[in-house]
């Protein structure tokens, strides 16, 4: 992993002194590598000071670039080894790696044994009320969104961007309608974009949005959007590098946890944040949808539904737990998050960035059952067949030892590759038959899979999953300040948890997750839009909304209207309308 700086050296050796490799360079020689499966990232630690206002810019472009078009001043930025940074960090890790052999000599040797694992687990048996009570309310798709973007957020991001926009003399009386204006025309740009923004009000005919042009003003959007804020600029923590958005994060983890399906298998892993401008905590991951961006330290459910999420700042910033390194950390980070809602036997999947027998061992003692890859320099010198001598068996080979002491299982398994894998609650029996393609005799063969390698396959996916969910349709609108793209990262992770709990509370017919975003954006724009301002238009839009057959719903209100078909009093309504109507009304209405 490495960081671009402003220095132009990569190491301190005596004499003169290499000149630092460009992320241009970097990136070209990653590509030609593509074959290897080496994971390489390069780290761009975010701005110092976490306090002053410039902290909020960002020199890039707002309609710049975007994918692997990245301007030149960040593909020229010099790329320094992150361990190589100032000669007291370097001292710092000096006198870590001093204290880690120290510990590592007091610690005792683990005695391996060559039998399956006996785990001491009790069986999953917890329910959740939680999940039949929203399956009973029959939320809608707003309503699902709301449980996450609620009233006490949209409240608290009005509150603090007016805040800021008097702290910089600006009055800008933001309401929580006009907020949802700009949070309807942020999701919409996810399946509808244009290279720059303003086409959506533009009079011509190949780009005007009436929808978007109806609900708010070009220039209000635009004052809007430039003072949007989340956290107070004079109550910042310098230590935090996200103190920006922090309180937003906080807030989303607690709404996240709090409506997240209770499951039994759980996922953790690294997300990306697409990110392309000139400050940030940006990395480069290899094999994710968003190459360059922010890492987001992230645990989902097996079907990706986000329950947690943390932004990477690096191991300067973060904490480590008990001599884990900084992903393990995190997997202890998201572990305690799960168990506010009870100690329950948990289970949860990683790989191998993350996975080492002390971290197993840290979460055996919590009462969590885990399983992932695993590096060899991880096992704890655990005493496997040799890798060369696996693969000269046939497919399908594997040995296997379990710590006497812990209930720890760390097994090498021979597939088109070698494979560790290590966990301390699933062990090899039953031993069943996987289906593989041989490429060389052009046939499906059947090879034996122990039954730890088989539930690892099953379980791991949730973050692949959520990465897919908010590739397709991510925010495309940024602004000029840095952490712009993480809200527009927030926004989708909380479209894709609504949607993933439609998909679980739904009775009737299921929506896709397009058609999901478009209701959610289109009520969100059609029943905030400004009718002060719009003379004919409100009429219009009205009459093209209410016989599109695009995602109406009837929800109930608390307060009697009398119906727009029957003019009787009714206690429902169509959400997208804002017209009440009978149920038995309801499709005459839309249709007539």
């Amino acid at each position: 992993m490495a960081s671009p700086s402003s220095s132009s050296t990569v190491g301190r050796g005596a004499g003169s002194k290499p000149k630092s490799p460009k992320l241009l360079e970097v990136l070209n020689a990653l590509e030609e590598e593509e074959s290897s499966h080496s994971r390489e990232e390069i780290f761009i630690a975010p701005p110092d000071n976490a306090s002053g206002d410039f902290t909020d810019e960002d020199s890039g472009d707002e309609d710049g670039p975007r994918g692997s078009h990245l301007p030149g001043s960040v593909l020229h930025a010099s790329v320094v080894p992150e361990d190589s940074d100032t000669e007291e960090e370097e001292d710092g890790l000096q006198r870590q790696l001093a204290v880690k052999r120290q510990k590592a000599a007091v610690e005792p040797q683990r005695v391996w044994t060559k039998r399956d694992i006996r785990p001491d687990f009790g069986p999953w048996t917890a329910s959740d009320p939680h999940m039949e009570d929203l399956k009973s309310q029959e939320l809608s798709p707003v309503g699902l969104f709301e449980l996450f973007f609620d009233e006490g957020t949209i409240n608290f991001i009005v509150s603090e961007t007016n805040r800021y926009a008097w702290q910089k003399n600006v009055n800008l009386g933001l309401t929580a309608q006009e907020l949802k204006c700009v949070l309807g025309i942020l999701i919409l740009s996810g399946y509808i974009s244009y290279p720059r923004r303003r086409m959506f009000w533009e009079t011509s005919p190949d780009s005007h949005h009436h929808l978007v042009a109806d609900a708010i003003r070009r220039d209000r959007f635009e004052l809007i959007f430039s003072y949007l804020h989340f956290a107070d600029n004079t109550e910042l923590d310098e230590s935090d590098r996200f103190a920006k958005v922090r309180p937003l994060i906080v807030r989303m983890n607690c709404n996240f946890q709090k409506h997240a399906p209770l499951e039994e298998f759980y996922s953790f892993g690294e997300s990306m944040c697409e990110y392309f401008g000139h400050r940030g905590s940006k990395q480069l991951s290899a094999g994710k949808p968003m190459r360059l961006g922010y890492k987001i330290w992230c645990g989902t459910t097996s079907r990706g539904y986000l329950v947690w999420f943390e932004p990477s700042q690096g191991t300067l910033f973060t904490k480590s737990h008990r001599g884990l390194d900084l992903g393990g950390s995190m997997v202890v980070k998201f572990v305690d998050a799960l168990q506010e809602r009870g100690c329950l036997p948990y289970h949860i999947f990683f790989d191998k960035v993350f996975t080492s027998v002390k971290l197993m061992s840290i979460l055996r003692k919590k009462g969590v059952k885990a399983t992932g890859t695993v590096r060899e320099y991880r096992t704890e010198r655990c005493p496997l067949k040799d890798p060369k001598e696996l693969k000269k068996m046939k497919r399908g080979s594997f040995d296997y030892k379990v710590d006497e002491s812990e209930e720890i299982i760390v097994c090498r398994w021979h597939d088109s590759s070698v494979v560790n894998i290590c966990s301390n609650a699933v062990g090899i029996e039953p031993v069943g038959l996987t289906s593989h393609h041989s490429g060389a005799a052009k046939t499906r063969t059947q090879v034996h899979q122990p039954s730890l390698v088989k539930l690892y396959q099953e379980k791991v996916g949730g973050i692949s999953r959520m990465d897919q969910n908010i590739a397709k349709y991510k925010v495309k609108i940024r602004g000029m300040k840095w952490y712009s793209s993480f809200i527009g990262y927030v926004i989708d992770a909380a479209l894709n948890n609504a949607w993933q709990l439609h998909t679980i509370c739904s009775h009737d017919a299921q929506v896709d997750l397009l058609a999901f975003r478009r209701y959610v954006a289109c009520v969100y724009l059609e029943s905030n839009a400004d009718t002060s301002s719009q003379g004919r238009r409100s009429r219009r839009l009205e009459t093209e909304s209410r016989f599109d057959m695009i995602g109406h719903w009837i929800v109930h209100q608390d307060k009697r209207t009398r119906c727009a078909l029957c003019h009787s009093q009714t206690n429902t309504r169509c959400e997208k309308c804002q017209k009440g109507v009978h149920a038995k009304c309801f499709r005459e209405y839309h249709i007539r």
